[in-house]
Formats: C-alpha cells, structure tokens, sequence
C-alpha cells in the first residue's frame, strides 16, 4: 500500500505496464502474514536452528523485503516519507525495476544522454527495450545536458523513461533544477524521467529530491557507494510518488536486502557516520583542485572537464602512453577510449591523499 500524503497528485497509471498494474508480487514469508503477532515462524521452511558460521542465528531468518529501520533512515535523510522509498541492489537494480515495471519488452523505450552510465542501456537490451540517444554538447570545457532534446526525443518516440545523470558518469556535469522540472513537466503525460544523483554529495547544487513533491513522474536515485565508501555492500534507493514505489517493490525480487548490508546500510546512515562521510567529500574536493592543476601540466592533455563530481574526464594526445605510465606505477584509471566521442579519453577517480601524491609521481614520469 502506498501512504501518499494528503493532498499529493496521483501517479499517473497509464505509464505502469498494463499487465502489472494490478500486479500482486511475490508473496514472501515476511509479507504473507502482515501484523500477526508472531513469535514463532513455520511458514519459510527456514532450519531451525543457527549455522555453525552464525551461531547467534542473527542470519537465520529471510530478511524483511524493506527493513523499516533502514527505509525509516532514508526517509529521514532526504525528509520524505517511507512510502516513497525504496531500498535496492544499489542504483542498478532501481534502474532495472524501472524499466521492467514502465517499458513493455520489444516497446515503449528509453532516452539517455551519451556519454552517461552504460547500465540505462544495459538495462533497457536486457529487456528488449529501444534506447534513443541525446549527445550532450562538448564545449572543450564542459559537457552540457541538452534537456529541450531530451524531451522533444521521448516524445517523438514514445519512450517512457528519460534517464539523467546529474552529476554524469563519466562526465561530471550537473544539470540545473530548473531544467531538470522543465524536462519533468514536458513529457509529464508519457514519460517518468529519472534523475541518478549517484554523485551528488559532491556537488554545489541541492538534490532533485527538492521537486519530488510538485512532480508525479520524477525519480531520484541515491547510492550509499560512492561518498558514503560503502560500494560493498550494494544499497541504492529510488525516491518516488508512493504509488510508484508500491509498484516497483511488487516487482522486486524478494528478499532484496540481506541482514548483514541493512545493518550497514543503518552504521552508514548514523549521525556520526554521515558527519564523517561531509567530512570526506570536503577533503575530496580539495584534493580534486590539486590533481586538476596537476594534470594540466602533463604534456599531452588536452582538456580536463569541469566537474562536481569525485573524478576527472581526461583528454589526451596519446591517452595509451599515459595508461602505460600510470599502471606501470600500479594506477588503474578508467579508459574511455571505446565510448562514442571518448576516443582520446580516461576518467580519474579523486582517491586519498596518499593515493593522489602516487598519482602525482607517477604523473612527474611523463615530464621528467
């Protein structure tokens, strides 16, 4: 059930897929008895007793599809409500609930703005899904979302979902709110559009989260992978009108969240952890200004992009030569080079202190 607020504008019902509008889910061993009272459970065929690797049995019991604590966290983090969230596999499985729950395999379809992240295409192929795609504009600077494009695309092509990435993977361009609401209320009668903030503790501007309440058809996505520091654990969350998100969790496989990542998603989320993830991003982004003016001394570079993210697009000469140099000092970077338009390009994650003055060094290699 959703618990939209009093007073918010439905969730227009034509863009869920027909044939799962009324789509019950999967009926889990946590969801199949809702508020009994129970303090004895024989209804998942679970063993009876703790593993020899988890005495405490703290891992006995299949998880809750949405551990309440961790939704109720989230929620509180970007002052929603729980019905709006929903927890997943990091961003990726959102992605993938998202096309699977709007797109009708072999129709409907998807627009991205390329260079983005590869998974919105990956997604939409797994699921016969068309992608169309909206280059960004490269002004040797800057890449530039062209969100006018964006939506005059989706509506030529009746696609269903618009993915934005603000701040973009691999471009670190963040696309204004205003633009972002614009886009939103363009194709509001057939389109979700999906903002992926996956970076966005490193940016100047506020979140997208901000429009949630005045735009039905926007989606947020979050991770707890990049600023939090804890890709490990895989926890990604979608924001959503409450009537989308109690689609998109009967759609979910079950048991998303395993015991031991909701505790961490929980340890990650605490006052004292968050206080130190702010201070983190600050010292990223003192670090990110050094390796920018580092990396204009290379010969050779020939641009690097403006950013508010925690990596560095890279253009380069011979952007073979420095791969060689920097992993023969053992640096693994990104290479771009198989991308459209990215053909001399890498993408330079801002590490730790110690990591950036190897990179420093191995960088010197190249004008010694």
């Amino acid at each position: 059930m959703s618990d939209r607020s009093e007073g918010t504008a439905p969730f227009p019902a034509h863009l869920v897929r027909e044939d799962l509008r009324d789509f019950a889910g999967y009926s889990s061993a946590r969801t199949s008895a809702p508020g009994v009272p129970a303090s004895i459970w024989l209804n998942a065929n679970e063993s009876g007793e703790a593993s020899s690797a988890d005495p405490g049995g703290a891992n006995r019991r299949y998880p809750d599809p949405q551990p309440p604590a961790l939704v109720e966290a989230f929620a509180d983090l970007w002052a929603t409500t729980p019905g709006r969230v929903v927890v997943g596999r990091g961003s990726d499985e959102i992605i993938e609930l998202l096309v699977r729950t709007l797109c009708r395999p072999g129709g409907d379809g998807v627009v991205v703005a390329p260079p983005t992240f590869g998974m919105y295409a990956v997604s939409a192929r797994l699921h016969g899904v068309p992608v169309h795609e909206v280059p960004q504009v490269d002004d040797g600077v800057r890449f530039t979302v062209d969100t006018g494009a964006l939506a005059t695309r989706a509506r030529e092509t009746g696609a269903r979902i618009v993915f934005v990435a603000s701040p973009g993977n691999p471009t670190g361009t963040v696309v204004p709110l205003r633009d972002l609401a614009a886009l939103v209320e363009a194709v509001a009668d057939r389109a979700v559009v999906v903002v992926d903030e996956a970076y966005g503790e490193y940016a100047e501007q506020r979140s997208a989260v901000a429009l949630l309440e005045e735009h039905p058809t926007l989606v947020v996505l979050r991770t707890l992978s990049k600023a939090h520091g804890v890709a490990g654990a895989r926890i990604g969350i979608g924001l959503a009108h409450p009537d989308l998100a109690t689609v998109l969790r009967r759609v979910q496989a079950p048991y998303p969240v395993p015991v031991p990542v909701a505790r961490l998603g929980l340890e990650a989320l605490a006052p004292a952890a968050l206080e130190a993830t702010r201070r983190r991003v600050l010292q990223t982004l003192r670090l990110r200004d050094v390796v920018v003016r580092r990396l204009r001394e290379v010969p050779g570079v020939r641009a690097v992009y403006a950013t508010d993210a925690n990596f560095l697009l890279v253009r380069s000469d011979d952007p073979g030569a420095l791969l060689h140099t920097l992993a023969s000092a053992g640096i693994v970077v990104r290479d771009l080079r198989h991308q459209p338009g990215l053909h001399d390009a890498l993408r330079i994650t801002v590490g730790t202190a110690d990591e950036m003055t190897a990179l420093d060094t191995a960088l010197r290699e190249t004008t010694a």
